[in-house]
């Protein structure tokens, strides 16, 4: 049966967050392959493929339904997880330069294009916060993604020779992350999230992960190991929760499974290339096992339910 409205003027921002952690998993792959030889480096090089092509593939159909009618983007902004799906295109887009380097191609201008994406979805976002009724501004995992999703910047940036700039933006993610974390925590102490988003409390994992491969890259061991260890711990805690977390039944917010679990497992290649030894090797080997099947999941059945228009139904997306 035919949908009344064509898919491409129904693409969500729900389905970024999907792209992003997909992504992460074919970079988690790639890596892992350089600092355990029996992992087979196709594996990596066959998913980002893939998700360059699902990232590309809805960046397009979105552009071709903002280009349509340009009201959709504040439309889209109603709800959290479609705020940080916006933020989410642009952390793909850095992450697409990640991957490319090791290709011989520095792309920079791809790098500087997930900036500056970076850039308009956090002054979007704070638009629509700031026009949201007094009563529904709160604090939530979902604006980890739009104000902290710049700490993915010097994974690419600082090969790219953007070191300065690479500072200030785990610097600058590094202040978003205490406001955020607070600001949390003292609102769930009175209004703890619903059944329908527990699954975003998986978001706390990401940050961590990526304040330690930040810092790792910049060589400032100290916070490295800080955040590193910070991330494992949560990690497990997290394990612990999944019941609780899930108990709310699929939705599009199950797509904040997806890139916690590829952070984690990125952070955790980085730690063994730094002599971390068995603990890295077991978070690699976990990430992997668990990632793998629980990204592609997500990432088919984001897929399938954009083609049903489910997605949109679901996300409450704006129709072009």
């Amino acid at each position: 049966m035919l949908l009344e409205t064509p898919l491409w003027r129904q693409t969500s921002p729900a389905i970024f967050p999907v792209a992003l952690g997909f992504m992460a998993l074919g970079l988690g792959w790639r890596n892992a392959a350089d600092v355990m030889p029996a992992i087979p480096q196709d594996v990596g090089n066959l998913l980002l493929a893939l998700s360059t092509g699902y990232f590309l593939w809805f960046l397009l159909f979105y552009l071709i339904k903002v280009a349509l009618r340009p009201e959709v983007v504040m439309e889209d902004m109603r709800t959290p997880p479609a705020r940080a799906g916006m933020a989410s295109a642009a952390m793909c887009m850095m992450l697409l330069a990640a991957a490319l380097l090791p290709l011989g191609l520095q792309v920079p201008v791809v790098w500087w294009s997930g900036v500056m994406m970076s850039i308009f979805a956090s002054a979007v976002v704070l638009w629509a916060i700031w026009r949201d009724p007094p009563e529904r501004r709160h604090f939530s995992t979902f604006q980890y993604l739009t104000f902290v999703g710049p700490v993915v910047g010097p994974i690419a940036g600082i090969p790219l020779g953007h070191v300065t700039e690479s500072i200030l933006l785990i610097n600058a993610a590094l202040m978003a992350w205490v406001i955020i974390t607070v600001g949390i925590l003292l609102t769930w102490r009175h209004d703890p999230p619903p059944p329908p988003l527990r699954a975003s409390v998986a978001i706390f994992l990401a940050p961590l992960c990526l304040f330690a491969l930040g810092y790792g890259t910049l060589g400032w061991e100290g916070f490295f190991t800080l955040f590193y260890w910070l991330g494992n711990v949560v990690a497990a805690f997290l394990i612990l929760l999944v019941p609780w977390m899930v108990r709310g039944g699929y939705s599009p917010v199950w797509a904040s499974f997806t890139f916690p679990v590829a952070a984690f497992l990125n952070v955790q290649v980085l730690a063994l290339a730094k002599g971390y030894g068995a603990s890295a090797r077991v978070g690699i080997i976990a990430g992997l096992i668990i990632g793998t099947p629980l990204i592609l999941w997500i990432a088919w059945r984001a897929m399938m339910q954009w083609v049903t228009g489910e997605l949109a139904r679901q996300s409450r997306t704006a129709i072009a």
